[in-house]
């Protein structure tokens, strides 16, 4: 026997469909060895297992019954096999599961082993008998999956030994659905998909400034109002909650995949929701509207209000049942005190407790631990164990809490080693709503980059941690945060496949993983992912830059990004890559792609106008989106002469009020106007993410000239409407209408004279996709075709 076996020796075990004249085709992404995540453990052998119709599942008890049916089901939507479940396991053709309490493996462990005559399941508990069968389920062609009969499948396995069990008992996935909702049909979708890759906690974010979506029978107007926000667009977003009996119903089907449902209900921060069906539990007792940006809100619950506590028990009490985990996540993370600092009954709660500032914390931070150390003794008495964000260590730790760690590892490092269980989700390699790819050919998100790599990795029990409290760090989660995830579909296209990256880290021994066998398998996994309708990553042809380096999150940085509209005087070069392992297509003659498309294998060179359309190609043949490049031969656009009245810098023009398009400013005169040094000197940047109020709201018109200091191609960025040469040249009206206008996607490029040139940018004073536009400062940047990165333009370019 040895190790694993060479790939030409698996042709027997691959997927084969048989044409009309019974020849064979081999399917690439089915060969080879895919489990993930991968065993600890693994010894193939010259035979194999055929599945098919005689086959039988042999199960010792009413557990593993129940395990066995579940994927005899599975298997006969595949292969049309009905398999029955039997107790006495015959001579061959068999699926044995026997529980076996005295196995070298944990409580999620396994041991499988195939032989030509049948497979053999032990495991010490039903769950580690469902991991089993999900391996065996991988080592079967990836259309095992398909919820219709697959023809023409041989059907499959290595004769194989493995030993398995996971190295963390903790590998979750988050998700958020207060900021954009989730449907029911969609959380068991997920469900079924995180089970195939052995993840068992789903992080579920029920309340926020954003909704409530928990229904709560005794406060019936937490959904009745707090479930529903009016967006910036105008339109009414919601009511959109879960009854109690379909969270009932989320758990029992998670439990039978073996998944724990954590829920998160946050306090005393991120609270809008509440408040705004009972504002009375606020500091201020005014009128609250459910918080229809991004961010996080001035307004939190109040500290020094008995009625609060009393209203967050009810609440409690009303959710405990529903769920049947041992752990109960209540928030805690970023909790602004101004509310507190400026509320009398706060105030008064600080001096009756005796509340003291530090050089480390704030009198305010200490009535924070006060609120989540009463939180986590409702939670004690009612036999559940509390989670919270990394905040809860500031003023002082509840005394049995865990930390979930997600600023940093920090937190994380320092919850350990005070002896605290500890999940690591630290937002710089576990934060799914980062890009994967280049921005600029993505949809847009909070920023960033993540991808897959990073992700797998990661090394959840930093150094930092002493030897003795490592036992303390229970596993990793990854999170999906949902601002910018506008669509279901988009939601998927953030999680997959980066939560099978999650899968493996947490699953698999350190020395065990490989990155590149990982992204091998990924192309299986991929089409196993298919068979459940998943909008997952493509990888897209990406321009090809040059390293410039590694940013603040760890990222490197090459540079230039994409572009769509590229401008040439004499010829253009192209060269592309992917971020994964892809091969790409194209045409040039303006039809789509398709598999029998010019294969890209060298930089491509233009003298003409074009119209370039390319795309990538996964080992399934499936295509990435289509990447559509104009490419246009330019003469030099003239330079115009400055007026000689013309002042330095850009003439800034005013609008008060609500506008979200350019149209809406027509006729109207501008509240004041100055004149300024650079775009980013204009007024009325809301800093720090703060609150907009309908008088807070202005769009910005600025005009002036541009001096381009030499002939050349120029690349020009922006988020807003930009206008050269009295022609506009951008527009993100146009093209981002209904997502946030950030991480502009609408670069383009021109050939300039040396000399001035008209530009007028316009930013309108409005909410797009939940991101108020000034929350940042108006810029405009460029680069030279020849030079590295974007700069931003300052006065000097104004002048």
């Amino acid at each position: 026997m040895k190790k694993l076996l060479p790939l030409l020796s698996l042709a027997a075990i691959m997927l084969v469909s048989c044409g009309e004249a019974g020849k064979t085709v081999r399917k690439p992404y089915n060969e080879g060895i895919n489990i993930t995540p991968m065993p600890l453990e693994i010894t193939q052998r010259e035979d194999t297992f055929k599945l098919s119709k005689s086959v039988v599942f042999v199960a010792n008890d009413d557990a593993v019954s129940k395990v066995a049916s579940y994927f005899a089901a599975k298997i006969k939507n595949s292969t049309g096999y009905n398999l029955n479940v039997d107790k006495s396991k015959p001579a061959v053709d068999y699926i044995n599961l026997a529980i076996s309490p005295d196995i070298a493996v944990n409580d999620e462990g396994y041991l499988l082993d195939i032989t030509d005559k049948g497979v053999d399941i032990q495991a010490k508990t039903p769950q580690g008998i469902f991991y089993g069968m999900q391996t065996l389920m991988q080592l079967l062609p990836a259309e095992i999956e398909s919820s219709t009969i697959v023809r023409n499948i041989v059907w499959k396995v290595p004769a194989v030994t493995i030993k398995d069990e996971p190295r963390f008992k903790y590998r979750g996935m988050h998700l958020d659905v207060c900021r954009h909702f989730a449907s029911v049909d969609f959380i068991k979708k997920q469900l079924d998909v995180l089970s195939m890759f052995k993840i068992n906690k789903f992080h579920w974010h029920l309340t926020d400034d954003q909704g409530w979506r928990i229904e709560i029978k005794k406060y019936p107007k937490l959904t009745e109002m707090g479930a529903m926000r009016t967006e910036g667009e105008g339109n009414t977003y919601g009511p959109y909650f879960y009854t109690q009996e379909q969270i009932k119903d989320v758990v029992a089907y998670a439990k039978e995949r073996f998944i724990e449902v954590i829920p998160e209900i946050e306090l005393p921060g991120h609270a809008v929701g509440a408040l705004h069906a009972y504002p009375e539990l606020s500091c201020t007792g005014k009128p609250i509207e459910v918080r229809n940006v991004w961010g996080v809100a001035t307004d939190v619950f109040c500290a020094g209000n008995d009625s609060v506590f009393q209203f967050l028990e009810d609440v409690l009490a009303e959710a405990i049942p529903l769920f049947d985990s041992e752990y109960f996540h209540i928030g805690g993370d970023e909790c602004p005190k101004l509310r507190w600092k400026e509320c009398p009954k706060c105030q008064a709660r600080i001096k009756e407790l005796g509340l003291k500032a530090d050089k480390d914390h704030s009198a305010e931070e200490r009535l924070q631990s006060y609120v989540v150390q009463r939180i986590e003794k409702f939670l004690i008495k009612n036999n559940k164990k509390m989670i919270g964000w990394d905040e809860i260590l500031e003023g002082g730790l509840a005394p049995s809490a865990t930390v979930l760690s997600w600023r940093g590892e920090e937190g994380g490092i320092a919850s350990a080693n005070m002896g605290h269980d500890v999940i690591m989700a630290p937002q710089k390699w576990m934060y799914m709503d980062r890009f994967q790819g280049d921005y600029t050919l993505q949809p847009v998100t909070i920023g960033g980059m993540t991808t897959l790599e990073k992700i797998y990795d990661y090394e959840p029990v930093p150094v930092k941690i002493a030897e003795d409290k490592k036992h303390h760090i229970l596993g990793a989660q990854v999170n999906i945060w949902n601002e910018y995830k506008y669509t279901e579909a988009g939601m998927e296209h953030d999680i997959y496949p980066r939560v099978i990256a999650l899968a493996e880290l947490g699953w698999t021994p350190k020395e065990k993983k490989d990155y590149k066998d990982f992204e091998r398998r990924i192309d299986n996994q991929r089409v196993r992912l298919d068979m459940y309708d998943i909008n997952y990553y493509i990888p897209m042809p990406e321009d090809k830059g040059f390293a410039l380096g590694v940013n603040s999150w760890g990222n490197s940085v090459t540079a230039p990004r994409s572009c769509n509209f590229v401008a040439f005087t004499d010829q253009a070069t192209m060269e592309f890559k992917t971020t994964e392992p892809a091969r790409m297509v194209y045409t040039t003659d303006g039809s789509e792609p398709t598999l029998t498309s010019t294969p890209y294998d060298k930089p491509l060179t233009f003298t003409e106008n074009t119209t370039l359309k390319i795309r990538s190609v996964l080992l399934s043949d499936k295509m990435s989106p289509v990447r559509t490049i104009t490419l246009e031969k330019q003469t030099f656009a003239p330079a115009t002469d400055k007026p000689a009245d013309a002042k330095p810098g850009l003439k800034t023009e005013y609008y008060k009020g609500y506008a979200r398009t350019v149209a809406e400013l027509e006729g109207k005169t501008a509240e004041s106007t100055e004149q300024v040094g650079a775009p980013q000197d204009s007024k009325y940047r809301v800093m720090n993410y703060m609150e907009l109020y309908p008088d807070s709201f202005y769009s910005t018109v600025l005009t002036g000239y541009l001096n381009i200091p030499e002939d050349g191609v120029y690349y020009f960025s922006t988020d807003y409407e930009f206008w050269l040469d009295n022609t506009l040249f951008i527009s993100n009206e146009k093209d981002n209408n209904g997502t946030a206008r950030r991480f502009s996607r609408s670069d383009k490029s021109i050939a300039l004279a040396k000399g001035y040139h008209a530009v007028k940018i316009v930013r309108m004073g409005a909410i797009f996709g939940g991101w108020p536009t000034q929350w940042e400062n108006i810029t405009l940047s460029m680069r030279k075709s020849d030079q590295p990165s974007f700069a931003v333009l300052d006065a000097s370019s104004f002048r």
